[in-house]
């Protein structure tokens, strides 16, 4: 009898360690994911902040090259003034 005591209570204690270190592993994995989103998050937001969209860069790139041809206008003027 004293022995199926002992047994019990080291099968129940072995089950509760295993559990114990299951969900320990459970949590590591859960805040490495955590992290990560954290991470992507933060590379979301820099994109974001940090770059144009394909539209304005078109709009920039058109204003520079219209203010470059009336450069080139200009300078064609003083060149044949001369």
């Amino acid at each position: 009898m004293e022995a199926l005591v002992s047994v019990a209570i080291a099968i129940v204690a072995g089950g509760a360690a295993l559990n114990n270190r299951l969900h320990n592993r459970i949590n590591n994995v859960h805040d490495r994911i955590s992290g990560l989103d954290r991470r992507i998050d933060a590379i979301e937001l820099s994109v974001a902040q940090d770059y144009v969209s394909k539209a304005d860069l078109s709009t920039m790139v058109q204003r520079m090259e219209d203010h470059m041809v009336r450069i080139e206008n200009k300078l064609d003027q003083i060149v044949l003034r001369n």
